[in-house]
């Protein structure tokens, strides 16, 4: 705390850097003096000595006011100081202890040198408090001088020495402690520290509660004839032998037989090894194209490392340079001894790579092989992956990059998938002779088993004898002989017979005494997970059950205990404990907490082993994220004889870990876990600690017998019969007040004791496993205050309905009304069951749009093989009338050389006409074309039009219906025809039809960039002659075959171009474009639009469904159309439509939007045709009086009835009047 006299002149932390925003600087002591060592641990100091005076409150952020500063206030900011907690429990002046938040123990710091309470992230995660949001932010600064900034504080009860005290705790990153109570909190409960006796004495009801803290335990030496003293005196002594546990390892030469193998057990291997029948192959998913991901970014010292590495790998022939198109990047994990190792992060090869499902032994045929045995020998191999080649063709896919070069693999790499497959496939070629007489070869564990010393002698001898031959080395550190009992695959072996592993029920049967009403609920909660093993589960568990009820105090009689015991006696016994079935169905369930690791075991259903620790100091440290994943990695290492080479699922509460397998940025811890993680094949699934259950929020709704109406009101009738409400009675009297009863909740509450379940989930709530469950007065079941909806009947259906079609929620989407309705009702699989409603909403799919990228990839039309080949045409309408009576353009463009005539033509003129101008103007200037792409306009589609061309020998492709980018080439050019008809009519005035062959002039003589020349030069083979720009052909002669040359390397030149133009322009284009498929016998719905008969004050059109149909798919045309049965009253629309213009039908027994309903037109447009006149209106606009009349609109509601002007109305519809 600071004194009210503190100068900044005078503090002696000056060194620190004025901070942006209100930084405030770090000062000392909570009297206010500057602040000698030790500093205050985790505790906070500010400006001021006032808290915040109510713990009910959000804590205040005092300001003051400096003289040498401006009067602005400066809110708090406080200060970090951080020790461990061996040394804060050492120190003189604080205290620290245990208090307990909801029931969970929580490791706390009194210190009167914070202004403020602070409660750790991890416990608000554990304990699910709700927070709130700080009026200010409150400013933290760690002594290491990086910023932490408080915005969120809760509201709880802290339970010390049995009696509980209202709280307001501000939520802070910090890990030594999970509370830090403050000055705020001390002076509300007028507190009294004894720092000699640990002791803090708070004053509660006139009464004083006295805690007691942890005491400092110091470590000392004492003399032996201190020792010998307080013997006699009679003080217990103990004697304790500390054993050195890193012995070094006998030598080869000291084990018979293996005396006489020493070239199998070499230090390093040298060298690529020998060819084998199995080498390692990588075969990925057909079509995939090489990936290939930039170097990692790396620390100096990592680069440094690298580059020995790397040449160690060179220098033992284990990799070479490379120039693979593949290439993964590198990365280092540190090792426990500090020193680097180099990974190779092959997550994205791994991805795409087919998986090889090589089988693998059953466990329990492995141990029938056992019975009989005495003596056993286990073989590990030394870098058992070095001792398979890389198949060649397959070396280019391990390549990966550095900062010094691309390198491959020519030896099977770590990290890679199907690794463990192909090794268990050697070491069963190498030892099939021997296996299952007194051999066993689980992936690279080597198991040799004997009856008898001499003739283990004789196995091992030909054990080793094979290794040699087929030139397989081992580790000698990690080998094992001459055993009379082994650990192998979760099993102790010997020769009495194959027992349990210890080690698997050591985390239940080690299992301490419950001491608290906590510990309890946490035994019966993993007791109960699997009460269908045990049979007479209930009345084995009432003692313990009983304890837990808030009424009966926490008394451990004899009938507790042997509940206790008998219960772990159960778990730890078959059925619950179970051997393996096979390699198929593993499952891992992993959890973290503050105090250590749990994991269990499980197939098919069943337990078959149980693992848990403690944390180690250093773990104690850990954020969340990387304790759950330690949890994961405790249970493969001590499950991989289970797990390693099989399919497997993890299950965690964490739910980020799902995606550590894409997370890009990894700390080296977690980069050294997934190293590990890589050999298993398996995938990390979410399973929440607690059911993860909400509710949803409802129209209330209720019937009667009589349709007696009582008001006029034809809204609020409206209403009383969406919400299916009719009058039961009348009388005389006015209506004033109504209101609704339920019968919602009574229903839910009948079905619930009619649901098979229901039993169950009232023995939970009375065991106390399920503290979220609650019973209600009533009878019904809650979870946290929400009422749970039974699968039983129709209830679930008929609140999602009523969720989403009442008008009051007017068809919100998933996110929205799974939002509104977990206020009130909860069932397993809500949320999915929300979204799988509203995707099937056939309104919500008809009005809807799709906030997503356009369906449909890009197509590009084949690029054709010589000039005026093939072209594209269409016309450009809408032009005045010329002298010439023309007011059209048609646009005829090769779609090679990009040149185009520009023909006037008038609307009127006949397919005749149109026949005769495109003999005169294309065909006797380039011959006939071999194909016409165009648009569906009715004279292009004209039977004349197509018997014409087909006497030609021309083919007709038309664009999809609705789709004109098919036709693009004639869009763009009608574009940039009209901008340079613009220009010319500013210029130069006159008739439009003057300029036009000055623009085709232009035009073809313009460059383009997608034959990189202008269209003339690409027609002619020269530059054309203009008076600004004269050609250098001079007097070169046109012909011969060095003209005929030139002519045909620049039509390949063009065509070349054409293609990467197509190919820019098509990547652009699928960038933003999405790729869409169905298929034949799919439903999908058509995108309309709705034509404005008349001007409207109120657009009916914005108000318009978006689709019609759905219609059944028929035939797929191309690789981005349809063909679709259409109805009978589409005759005029064509059947044929582009991917953009379709959305897929999802089934739904509710209402379609049939096109009969909305008589579509031929340009899939509808024209809304009104129904009935509702009032008239007079409305005046400045000094003008305009009739008007509300219209009725066919498949409207009145709610969407428009006001439009009466004259209007009375031109285009009479028949209303």
């Amino acid at each position: 705390m600071w004194s009210a006299g503190h100068r900044i002149a005078e503090c002696p932390q000056m060194g620190y850097e004025q901070r942006s925003e209100s930084f405030v600087r770090p000062v000392g002591s909570a009297a206010g003096r500057p602040r000698t060592v030790p500093p205050r641990p985790e505790g906070f100091a500010g400006r001021g000595g006032g808290s915040s005076s109510a713990p009910r409150r959000p804590p205040t952020i005092q300001r003051e006011q400096s003289s040498s500063v401006a009067s602005a206030p400066v809110p708090v900011q406080p200060r970090v100081y951080s020790l461990s907690q061996q040394e804060a429990r050492d120190a003189p002046d604080v205290v620290t202890g245990t208090v307990y938040i909801s029931d969970q123990p929580c490791r706390v710091l009194f210190d009167s040198g914070a202004s403020h309470s602070f409660l750790s992230e991890h416990c608000f995660e554990i304990l699910h408090l709700d927070s709130m949001v700080l009026p200010v932010s409150l400013s933290v600064i760690l002594p290491a001088g990086n910023p932490l900034v408080a915005r969120q504080f809760c509201l709880c009860e802290i339970e010390i020495s049995g009696k509980k005290w209202k709280s307001s705790l501000i939520r802070l990153p910090i890990s030594s402690y999970d509370v830090i109570l403050g000055m705020d909190w001390l002076s509300q409960y007028e507190a009294q520290i004894d720092c000699l006796k640990k002791q803090v004495s708070l004053l509660v009801a006139g009464e004083r509660v006295v805690f007691q803290g942890l005491r400092g335990v110091l470590s000392s030496l004492v003399s032996v004839l201190e020792v010998s003293r307080m013997w006699k005196k009679g003080c217990p002594v103990f004697l304790a032998s500390v054993r050195d546990l890193n012995l070094e390892v006998g030598s080869v030469s000291e084990i018979p037989v293996v005396r006489e193998f020493a070239d199998v057990f070499p230090e390093e291997l040298v060298g690529l090894p020998p060819d084998r029948d199995v080498e390692f192959s990588i075969d990925v998913f057909p079509g995939t194209a090489p990936i290939s991901k930039a170097p990692y970014r790396m620390a100096p010292k990592e680069l440094s490392e690298l580059k020995v590495q790397l040449q160690e790998l060179v220098d033992r022939g284990f990799v070479r340079p490379s120039v693979s198109p593949w290439g993964a990047p590198v990365l280092f994990v540190k090792k426990k001894d500090g020193t680097l190792r180099m990974c190779i992060d092959y997550r994205d090869l791994n991805k795409v790579t087919i998986k090889n499902k090589y089988p693998l032994p059953r466990i329990d045929d492995l141990f029938d092989q056992l019975s009989g045995s005495s003596v056993f020998s286990k073989i590990d191999l030394r870098s058992g992956y070095y001792q398979v080649k890389v198949k060649e063709t397959d070396v280019v896919k391990t390549a990966f990059s550095t900062r010094y070069g691309h390198y491959e693999f020519l030896v099977m790499p770590f990290g890679v998938t199907n690794a463990p497959a192909i090794f268990m496939d050697l070491m069963n070629r190498v030892f099939r002779e021997y296996l299952d007489q007194f051999v066993i070869v689980f992936i690279d564990d080597i198991l040799v088993y004997s009856a008898s010393e001499d003739e283990h002698a004789r196995h091992l001898r030909i054990v080793l004898e094979t290794l040699r031959r087929h030139q397989l080395y081992a580790k000698f550190s990690k080998c094992e002989f001459w055993l009379k009992s082994i650990s192998f695959l979760g099993h102790v072996v010997s020769g009495e017979g194959i027992s349990v592993d210890p080690q698997k029920i050591q985390a239940v049967a080690d299992w301490p005494r419950p001491t608290t009403v906590f510990e309890v609920r946490s035994f019966l909660g993993i007791a109960g997970y699997y009460r269908k093993f045990v049979k007479g589960f209930s009345q084995i568990s009432t003692p313990l059950t009983r304890l837990t009820q808030k009424s009966v105090p926490f008394v451990w009689t004899p009938e507790c205990e042997a509940s206790f015991q008998r219960l772990k006696e159960c778990l730890t016994s078959a059925p619950v404990l179970a051997l393996p079935s096979g390699t198929e169905g593993f499952q891992v369930f992993s959890d973290a907490s503050l105090k250590g690791l749990g994991c269990v075991l499980m197939q098919h259903g069943q337990v078959i082993a149980y693992a848990s620790r403690q944390l180690k100091p250093h773990e104690k440290n850990y954020p969340t994220h990387d304790l759950e994943l330690a949890a994961v990695v405790f249970a493969l290492k001590i499950w991989r004889h289970y797990l390693y080479g099989v399919r497997c699922e993890i299950f965690t509460d964490h739910k980020s870990l799902k995606y550590i397998f894409t997370q890009k940025d990894l700390n080296l811890r977690q980069r050294r876990w997934l190293e590990l993680i890589k050999d298993y094949d398996l995938t990390i699934q979410y399973q929440p600690g607690k059911a993860n259950v909400v509710a949803d929020a409802l129209s209330r709704k209720s019937s009667g017998f009589s349709g007696i109406q009582l008001t006029c009101d034809d809204f609020l009738i409206r209403d009383l019969e969406r919400l299916q409400l009719e009058v039961v009675s009348s009388s005389d009297l006015k209506l004033a007040q109504m209101s609704i009863q339920s019968s919602l909740e009574a229903r839910i509450q009948e079905a619930q004791k009619s649901d098979s379940d229901y039993s169950k989930l009232i023995a939970q709530i009375g065991s106390g496993k399920t503290p979220e469950l609650r019973i209600s007065d009533s009878g019904a079941i809650f979870c946290k205050n929400r009422l749970w909806v039974p699968v039983s009947g129709d209830l679930r259906r008929e609140i999602l309905s009523e969720s989403h079609h009442s008008g009051y929620t007017v068809h919100p989407g998933s996110g929205k009304m799974y939002a509104d309705m977990k206020l009130l009702f909860w069932w397993p699989g809500m949320k999915k069951d929300v979204a799988e409603f509203v995707s099937r909403c056939e309104a919500c799919q008809l009005v809807k749009a799709e906030h997503q990228r356009p369906g449909g990839l890009l197509q590009s039309l084949p690029i054709p093989e010589w000039k005026w080949e093939e072209v594209t045409m269409d016309f450009a309408m809408g032009f005045p009338r010329s002298r010439q009576g023309h007011d059209a353009i048609w646009v005829v463009v090769d779609r090679l050389t990009k040149s185009a005539h520009f023909l006037p033509i008038r609307q009127t003129d006949s397919v005749d006409r149109l026949a005769q101008i495109y003999v005169k103007e294309i065909v006797r200037l380039h011959g006939v074309p071999r194909v016409i792409v165009s648009d569906r306009d009715g004279r292009f589609t004209s039977r004349l039009w197509k018997g014409i061309q087909q006497g030609l020998g021309t083919k007709l492709h038309f664009s999809t219906a609705f789709h004109p980018q098919t036709d693009g080439q004639s869009e763009r050019t009608i574009q940039v025809l009209e901008d340079l008809l613009r220009l010319c009519v500013l210029d130069f005035s006159g008739s439009w039809e003057d300029h036009i062959p000055l623009i085709e002039f232009a035009y073809n003589n313009s460059f383009q960039s997608s034959i990189g020349m202008a269209p003339y030069e690409a027609l002619y083979g020269r530059k054309c002659r203009t008076p600004l720009t004269p050609t250098s052909f001079g007097d070169r002669q046109a012909l011969g075959a060095t003209f005929a040359d030139e002519t045909a390397q620049k039509i390949n030149l063009i065509r070349e171009r054409l293609k990467a133009a197509q190919d820019r322009q098509q990547k652009y284009y699928n960038q933003k474009h999405r790729f869409v498929e169905f298929q034949v016998g799919d439903f999908v719905y058509v995108k309309v639009s709705p034509m404005k008969g008349v001007s409207r004050f109120g657009q009916v059109s914005k108000l318009s469904p978006r689709y019609v149909g759905p219609f059944e798919v028929l035939e797929r045309i191309g690789k981005a159309a349809y063909k679709l049965l259409l109805s009978d009253s589409m005759p005029d629309v064509h059947n044929v439509f582009h991917v953009s213009t379709l959305r897929k039908w999802v089934s739904d027994s509710g209402k379609k939007l049939s096109a009969d309903e909305v008589e579509i037109q031929e340009n899939l447009a509808y024209e809304e045709e009104p129904e009935l006149i509702l009032a008239y209106d007079v409305r005046k606009l400045r000094n003008k009086e305009i009739p008007m009349v509300k219209v009725q609109w066919k498949h409207r509601t009145a709610r969407e009835a428009t006001w439009e002007k009466e004259s209007d109305m009375r031109r285009s519809y009479p028949y209303l009047f």
